[in-house]
């Protein structure tokens, strides 16, 4: 069935809510049976180390470069058309929220998608942290903390009223970004060997940039024949989380992309963690890592909102398209985590 005969059959809204339980099942499962985790690799790099951890994360960025460019290049989706692109980019909210978001994830113990993930397989630190995580960024986009946000991402915006796409910036050629993809994912086949890494965590760890390249087609095709305009969007976490909160909250509230995202990634998780004998209850070990954890979901919620994105929305959604802010966004994240690394005396794991 393709996406006109869907929209016919069940309308706009229930299409946008089927495509992100898509793109999220996708996620969920790949994320889960891969451990995937920005927090993870961030830290080894931290230590000095090119590990298994770094080799997963870049193996997912790679994918998603690869299949999303392959995709603008076979005409099956259009990142110029992408919401992150259509926008004001902040280069201010990329730097603060940035540094901010790498430094909540590593008190955190892990970025919004991973400790989603993680609370579907029965980690209630994770499900505390998470919840914290949605309520701050749903007050930075709408509560009393989005004065605070909007001052802070209005100190240095991208002219024009849009974005800057970073390979335009640069002046190189659209296939230079698939260029970077293969090379990136050759780096990342290397480390993988290196490391003995077994098939089937990088095949997982590439299905997680392949779920972002799932989202980028399905809503970008759906815009193509919907009736009412539809937002271009893919994999993210921090607007998505606030969204499904305020979903199950407020009566008035409407099906999209992203009240089928949250729940697929849960239902894919849930799942993933279900038939290899991986769930298991789990809570805090002590009051000091609650309290680091509750700091750290506070800072990634403001920061993600901040920066326009997460871990996952800006560093490889954001990423995958070019948008030159969310690749300031994701290198601050980087920053922001190894020397907090270096500050807390983190450990790997």
């Amino acid at each position: 069935m393709d996406t006109l005969t869907l929209v016919e059959s069940i309308g706009d809204a229930p299409t946008a809510t089927l495509f992100g339980l898509i793109t999220g099942v996708i996620f969920g499962v790949s994320a889960q049976r891969s451990r995937f985790c920005l927090r993870a690799a961030t830290v080894e790099f931290a230590r000095g180390l090119m590990g298994p951890r770094v080799a997963v994360w870049l193996l997912t960025f790679s994918t998603a470069l690869v299949w999303v460019q392959g995709a603008e290049m076979l005409g099956l989706f259009r990142g110029s058309d992408a919401r992150i692109m259509a926008v004001t980019g902040s280069w201010s909210g990329a730097v603060i929220g940035g540094l901010m978001f790498g430094a909540g994830m590593v008190l955190a113990r892990g970025c919004s998608g991973r400790l989603l993930v993680l609370a579907s397989t029965g980690n209630l630190r994770c499900v505390v942290s998470g919840l914290i995580f949605a309520v701050t960024a749903q007050m930075s986009l709408h509560g009393m903390l989005a004065p605070y946000r909007d001052t802070l991402a209005m100190l240095w915006i991208t002219p024009n009223g849009e974005n800057v796409n970073l390979l335009n910036a640069l002046h190189l050629p659209q296939h230079s970004g698939m260029a970077l993809g293969l090379v990136t994912a050759g780096l990342a086949l290397y480390l993988a060997k290196r490391h003995q890494i077994g098939p089937k965590t990088w095949i997982f760890a590439s299905g997680v940039g392949f779920s972002v390249a799932v989202g980028w087609m399905l809503t970008w095709s759906l815009a193509q024949v919907a009736f009412d305009p539809v937002p271009i969007t893919s994999a993210t976490f921090s607007g998505p989380s606030a969204n499904t909160l305020m979903f199950f909250l407020d009566r008035n509230a409407v099906l999209e992309f992203d009240i089928g995202l949250v729940p697929g990634v849960v239902l894919g998780a849930f799942l993933a963690s279900l038939t290899a004998g991986e769930f298991r209850w789990q809570a805090f070990d002590s009051v000091p890592v609650m309290r680091s954890a509750m700091i750290g979901a506070v800072l990634m919620g403001f920061g993600a909102m901040l920066a326009g994105g997460c871990a996952i929305g800006a560093g490889v959604t954001g990423g995958s398209v070019f948008a030159a802010t969310a690749w300031l966004a994701l290198l601050c994240m980087w920053i922001g985590a190894i020397v907090t690394t270096h500050l807390f005396k983190i450990r790997l794991g």
